[in-house]
């Protein structure tokens, strides 16, 4: 089975009231948006995502800079997007199955996009629910009844179908106003509910964002880096993967990249994986002079596919010479290159020692980091 995710951001976010659109809102330093793309692209049985955006939003978009990623534009009502993407895949070759996802529930589990993935084997449908807990009243005029919740759920989102069979059910209600793909379903044949979670609420105001944001916290770890190299002539200098003009250079096994080595180690602890010098040991005659920049690329592969990604960077630069504000801009830009974050992560901050010690006399050259990372489940 191959399956195709389909990701809505065309609402007008007029309830969250701000300037910016609710799928453009960052949570540990990733849009709602891109918080959804990254866990739909752990499953290799996703072949495709599309974004369903809104033409008022697309300079937003633009500035996040999506990979692989298919977009359409929206219609006015969450049906005529739905309908537009399902229009276009059904011209694709290859899919057969459609996740449909709002973009404002970006807390899903991998844990279940992975349970919807498996059951829709044997199903025509699969829907997330949440039974209901609390005392259910229905007002009649001037007068509050009491309901019985036993029969009563709510659904999530993402629920998976058939494509052709939800693209002909879009089409024959079209205009019809829909809460969810699982109201057009009248015969409920094969279609399995599953357990659907709490944490996968819906962002619809202030107060869901700032609950969001209190989740995402408590997933938070920090790291430390540090590193210290000697410097010595007829060696290259590097600092943060960029080359620096010098008579002096660095010594050590690779690169000698005290800032590339510090963000490696911060970023192996905060993911509790150990350290670099455990990693890529200097014994190991294939990291003989290689690249930093090599190293942390790899690392970076490896914390993504466990569900960790960089939330921010604060560096110290400790040197003497040469003078680090020179370089800051264009150090940021190669490290949010290489850790694949927006450049407003990454603060840099260049110190000396007052002329004291083998870093004040232009003999060695330090870096410290402190990083903190988020793991999306």
């Amino acid at each position: 089975m191959s399956f195709c995710l389909i990701l809505l951001a065309a609402g007008n976010s007029g309830r969250f009231k701000s300037k910016l659109p609710k799928p453009y809102q960052k949570v540990g330093g990733k849009t709602l948006l891109e918080i959804s793309i990254n866990k739909a692209a752990f499953f290799s049985q996703i072949k495709k995502i599309i974004v369903v955006y809104n033409r008022k939003h697309f300079k937003n978009l633009k500035k996040i800079k999506l990979k692989n990623i298919k977009l359409i534009q929206g219609g006015k009502t969450r049906q005529e997007s739905t309908f537009n993407a399902l229009k276009y895949l059904t011209k694709q070759k290859g899919i057969s199955k459609v996740l449909i996802h709002d973009s404002a529930r970006p807390n899903f589990s991998k844990k279940l996009l992975k349970s919807i993935l498996t059951k829709m084997r044997n199903s025509r449908a699969v829907i997330p629910i949440l039974k209901i807990n609390d005392a259910i009243k229905q007002r009649y005029e001037k007068n509050v009844m009491s309901k019985s919740r036993n029969n009563l759920f709510v659904t999530q989102t993402p629920q998976c179908f058939n494509l052709r069979e939800m693209y002909n059910l879009h089409k024959s209600y079209k205009n019809r106003y829909l809460d969810d793909d699982f109201s057009l379903l009248k015969n409920q044949d094969k279609v399995k509910l599953i357990e659907g979670e709490t944490n996968n609420f819906k962002i619809t105001n202030k107060n869901d964002f700032f609950n969001l944001k209190k989740v995402f916290k408590s997933r938070m770890s920090l790291g430390i880096g540090f590193d210290v190299h000697r410097l010595v002539l007829k060696r290259k200098l590097y600092l943060g993967g960029l080359r620096i003009k010098s008579k002096l250079g660095t010594l050590g096994h690779s690169d000698g990249d005290p800032v590339l080595h510090s963000i490696t180690d911060a970023i192996l602890g905060a993911c509790s994986m150990g350290d670099i010098g455990n990693k890529f040991s200097d014994k190991n005659k294939k990291f003989k002079n290689i690249r930093s920049t090599v190293l942390l690329k790899q690392v970076i592969k490896e914390i993504k596919s466990l569900g960790y990604y960089i939330n921010n960077i604060d560096i110290n630069i400790i040197t003497q010479t040469p003078k680090i504000k020179k370089y800051k801009k264009k150090i940021i830009s190669n490290i949010s290159s290489l850790c694949e974050i927006s450049q407003n992560q990454i603060n840099i901050k260049g110190k000396t020692t007052e002329k004291l010690g083998i870093i004040g006399k232009e003999k060695a050259i330090a870096c410290e980091v402190i990083t903190s990372v988020i793991k999306y489940d």
